[in-house]
């Protein structure tokens, strides 16, 4: 387990992943530093359930930053004219975002610039993720030698690290760790064609992952669904 008390920035989404995540950083003793980004995404409640989250795990600090992925389109979460599916399919999805995380990364290496520090989090994993290649360990060690290779700080001796603590971990144990770490679960949300209330579709990729990981860790799931999912 590291002890520090140095600063490190913490990609907050307001899904189950993230809120993980910070409670494993604050755990490990950093000053956590937390960024959403509403970039056009159709599920906007998140940015809400981020705030929500950063304040019950008294993260130093939580900010928004709008960017408008929304102006790119082709992906379900930012093109309202692209249906979410509601099953599984073979590749990469159409909730798929072309290169998100290279650009929310891109932009948390600037903030972490910007606050000394050479740590940051985010919660992308290599079980219960849905092909996306920008969530796999190849992407996340590439990113870390670009950081170090980009920025001034890097070119200065600093040594990023891009911690993906999640990476090989099931939506189980992700639970159930997050559990043990006094994660309230009830904050977070991760559909991703959710109501005008907020309330989970209960049908699309996500909520289904979300779904069997709480059933397979033996905790009662939280999230709100609308009344026919």
């Amino acid at each position: 387990m590291e002890n520090k008390t140095s600063p490190a920035v913490i990609l907050l989404s307001g899904g189950l992943d993230s809120a993980t995540v910070l409670a494993v950083a604050l755990r490990n003793g950093f000053a956590c530093h937390a960024l959403a980004f509403d970039y056009g995404q159709r599920h906007c409640h998140e940015l809400e359930a981020a705030a929500a989250v950063a304040a019950q795990q008294k993260a130093a600090s939580f900010r928004t930053m709008p960017i408008n992925l929304a102006a790119f389109g082709h992906s379900a979460l930012t093109d309202p004219s692209i249906d979410v599916p509601e099953a599984g399919a073979e590749g990469i999805p159409v909730t798929y975002v072309p290169a998100r995380n290279t650009v929310f990364l891109s932009l948390s290496l600037a903030y972490a610039e910007t606050l000394g520090a050479q740590d940051i989090f985010i919660g992308v994993n290599s079980q219960d993720y849905s092909g996306y290649p920008d969530c796999r360990p190849a992407f996340i060690q590439a990113f870390e030698n670009l950081a170090r290779l980009g920025t001034r700080a890097g070119a200065e001796g600093a040594a990023f690290r891009i911690h993906a603590p999640l990476q090989y971990q099931s939506k189980a144990e992700i639970i159930r760790l997050g559990s043990s770490l006094g994660v309230d679960y009830g904050l977070t949300r991760s559909c991703y064609n959710p109501d005008g209330a907020g309330r989970a579709c209960g049908r699309c990729d996500s909520c289904r992952l979300r779904a069997l990981g709480f059933a397979a860790a033996g905790f009662p799931d939280p999230t709100p669904y609308q009344p026919d999912a």
